[in-house]
């Protein structure tokens, strides 16, 4: 059972500009943070990348679980269906906070990694040693390479995380308006095609995970010290 098109499209809009607004607010933060703690951009950017592989990592086991429970429910054979469609409908629900969780993470991460390139490349300017300068412009490199290769992993997780979401909506609300036997037998097919997507997802989670820690090694790498 699909949502209604517009319907699907105001839900879509309203996430987006509730994310566009999330992030002007988060700007506004950092800047005061790093302006009265003395945090730098650098310390933002491992934590919340931290948070993202926290949180790709809690989004992995909760699709799990919620396949767990989908298996179950199509593997019923007597009982109380309403109890079932509940407790699929507690797991979506989960499933969904923390898709969006993951999504407001990989945009933090976008704005923060935006913000520190930009103060990294004007500041390349200061330098009056060019030892230093040359250093810092190859670590600078290093670091959008990886930065890439990570947030490059991070959104095709991402992608793969909707579609994986909207075919467990649509079997709750399918379960919920047709609560018989005939419901049961009909979602049984579809169990097959989300395993499999949740399959493919998890693998893409995983190489993303992998990434998120390389990129912050990279960042937390000891600085050099200049030559005596």
């Amino acid at each position: 059972m699909k949502l209604p098109v517009k319907h699907t499209q105001r839900m879509g809009l309203s996430r987006r500009l509730g994310r566009f607004l999330l992030g002007r607010c988060r700007h506004v933060y950092y800047r005061l943070a790093e302006s009265t703690t003395g945090t730098h951009k650098r310390e933002f950017l491992v934590a919340r990348v931290e948070d993202a592989r926290t949180g790709l990592e809690d989004t992995k086991e909760q699709f799990q679980t919620a396949l767990e429970r989908f298996g179950a429910l199509v593997e019923f054979d007597g009982g109380n269906l309403g109890t079932l469609y509940r407790a699929l409908k507690r797991e979506f629900d989960r499933s969904d906070q923390m898709a969006q969780a993951v999504h407001s993470h990989i945009d933090t991460i976008e704005e923060l990694a935006h913000a520190l390139f930009t103060e990294w490349e004007l500041e390349l300017d200061l330098y009056t040693n060019r030892t230093l300068r040359s250093r810092s412009r190859q670590k600078l490199k290093l670091t959008q390479r990886h930065y890439q290769h990570l947030i490059k992993a991070m959104r095709k997780a991402e992608s793969r995380i909707d579609p994986v979401l909207n075919a467990f909506r649509d079997q709750v609300l399918f379960l919920k308006h047709n609560l018989n036997a005939q419901a049961i037998a009909a979602l049984q097919h579809e169990l097959i095609t989300v395993s499999n997507d949740i399959a493919a997802m998890i693998k893409v989670m995983e190489h993303s995970i992998l990434q998120a820690d390389q990129f912050i090694r990279t960042l937390e790498e000891p600085r050099a010290l200049p030559e005596k």
